[in-house]
């Protein structure tokens, strides 16, 4: 069983017992998201991350997900890439393709990915282009708090130093407020270019989750979600700034990535 609990400002929290328990809550909650925007406005919107994420989504491509689930309705994005061939080992269009989109009837003309072949900042430039032009046709709902579309699920995984999407700490990508895409080509992860989500996006969504695994995620996730001491408080940690103006945050890890969780140390 999932330790669950609510932080009055940092949204839900699910702790699960493993790797295991985590895939099945989280697949659970993406077919239910997906039937409940299907159901309110016909399509389904969501954007992937790269990572361990996507292998911890892999049950959907099994049964009874893959029968259950209205693929036809999904239109898939991504919160951030890498300005890498789409057949390279770095791409997260790749991955996400290897291990989930070729396995299941999404329409390839609903797979929004970047153009690889052109310099990070036309890539993002070009990217924010289709999105708002898919905004302009109302298949992406428009926020109604902000300049910004309201997708229905934004799934992000967080790195041991609190990134999230291509948003690292003290990057100055993390006040870029006007675009709906930014591009770096100083990532301080390999490799160095890359387009992300900025956070008035990813703070847009209806739903956004962030999953956390393994004991090196333990002090990042602390840090974004605890109340902090004046001697913790780090703003500008992107997962503490991750914080939706009108919708869901949920926090999927397992145990090692809550240990420090005030929270979790209360309930042991």
């Amino acid at each position: 069983m999932a330790l669950t609990w609510t932080h009055k400002d940092r949204g839900e929290i699910r702790v699960h017992e493993n790797l295991e328990e985590l895939s099945i809550d989280l697949v659970d909650y993406i077919a239910e998201i997906s039937e409940a925007s299907i159901k309110e406005h016909g399509v389904f919107c969501i954007v992937l991350s790269g990572g361990s994420l996507i292998n911890l989504m892999g049950k959907l491509v099994e049964p009874p997900y893959n029968k259950i689930v209205d693929w036809a309705k999904w239109y898939v994005f991504w919160a951030d890439e890498r300005v890498v061939g789409k057949n390279h080992d770095d791409s997260n269009y790749k991955l996400a393709k290897d291990t989930l989109l070729s396995k299941v009837n999404v329409f390839p003309r609903h797979i929004c990915s970047i153009n690889d072949t052109v310099s990070a900042e036309d890539a993002a430039t070009e990217y924010e282009f289709a999105i708002r032009q898919m905004v302009k046709t109302r298949t992406v709902i428009a926020s109604e708090n902000s300049d910004c579309p309201r997708f229905d699920l934004i799934l992000l995984g967080m790195g041991s130093d609190g990134h999230v999407a291509s948003l690292f700490p003290n990057h100055p990508a993390l006040e870029v407020k006007d675009d709906w895409v930014t591009f770096l080509t100083d990532s301080p992860k390999p490799p160095p270019e890359r387009i992300t989500f900025t956070l008035p996006v990813i703070n847009s969504a209806a739903s956004v989750v962030v999953v956390a695994t393994g004991e090196s995620k333990a002090n990042a996730v602390h840090l974004a979600i605890d109340d902090l001491t004046s001697l913790e408080t780090s703003p500008s940690l992107p997962a503490r700034l991750v914080q939706p103006s009108s919708g869901n945050l949920i926090w999927f890890m397992d145990k090692p990535a809550g240990s420090k969780l005030d929270g979790f140390k209360f309930s042991e």
